[in-house]
């Protein structure tokens, strides 16, 4: 199994959570910021299925900076580093303007291509609201990255379609096994399975039967029995699908 997203350095209880994850192939913890960025590469240099991205969450896009600029420039470099991210668009918290988030794009684009990372596109709107997922699918239409996912999944057919066609990865989450999100697996079943991963986004989107608890990279083993159950193939074939994936994506 390969959890390809995670926040580490929000973990309560981080070596315990690493030695449940210990028979995980790989897990990608991402940076939103300089700071969780720099933790999320000490984590990879540490535990050995444990990759890093650095990025600038689109929430954190107001403190972009040439200093931060440089400070992810440099650690972009090791190769542990296998993902420019989590970057995308955020309007739903209001933390950061939309002019500030496209900044924070364009730079984490120049890394991506710079290092040959793939970019981890978060995307989120107000309620009742499509504004930032039009907003990255006119992104990606006119800069194309080379690699890249949309991660977490959250239900725009649209935004998903025009990602397959550009060559992107459809990331499933915690969500899609909540009994509400039957759209979520309506998607999962009928998505290309060649583009098909699993994440835990932890310790945000705990799982069911894990829902009420803080989310850990372990708990990927429930996304995955779901996305199994809705394209009707056994668990060890979706595991073999969504790691070759991971694997073919990331490089690791």
């Amino acid at each position: 199994m390969t959890d390809t997203h995670a926040h580490l350095d929000r973990l309560e209880t981080l070596a315990e959570a690493l030695e449940r994850a210990s028979g995980l192939e790989a897990v990608l913890s991402l940076g939103t910021d300089a700071a969780s960025s720099a933790a999320a590469l000490d984590f990879a240099e540490r535990w050995p299925n444990v990759y890093a991205g650095v990025g600038l969450h689109p929430t954190e896009a107001e403190g972009f900076s040439d200093e931060v600029a440089e400070r992810l420039h440099a650690l972009a470099a090791h190769p542990r580093v296998r993902a420019s991210g989590e970057t995308g668009l955020d309007y739903y918290w209001d933390a950061a303007s939309r002019e500030a988030q496209l900044r924070v794009l364009a730079f984490q684009l120049e890394l991506a291509l710079e290092r040959d990372l793939v970019m981890i596109f978060h995307v989120r709107s107000k309620e009742g609201s499509d504004a930032a997922e039009r907003d990255l699918e006119a992104w990606l239409r006119e800069h194309r990255p080379p690699r890249f996912v949309l991660h977490a999944f959250g239900g725009d057919l649209r935004l998903a379609e025009t990602g397959l066609e550009l060559g992107g990865y459809v990331s499933f989450a915690g969500n899609v096994t909540y009994k509400r999100n039957t759209h979520l697996r309506e998607a999962a079943a009928t998505l290309p399975a060649e583009r098909l991963l699993v994440e835990t986004d932890s310790p945000y989107l705990p799982p069911v039967p894990k829902r009420g608890k803080k989310n850990e990279p372990a708990f990927v083993r429930y996304t995955l029995e779901v996305l199994a159950g809705v394209r009707g193939v056994p668990f060890e074939e979706m595991e073999r699908i969504t790691d070759e994936n991971a694997r073919r994506l990331f490089r690791w």
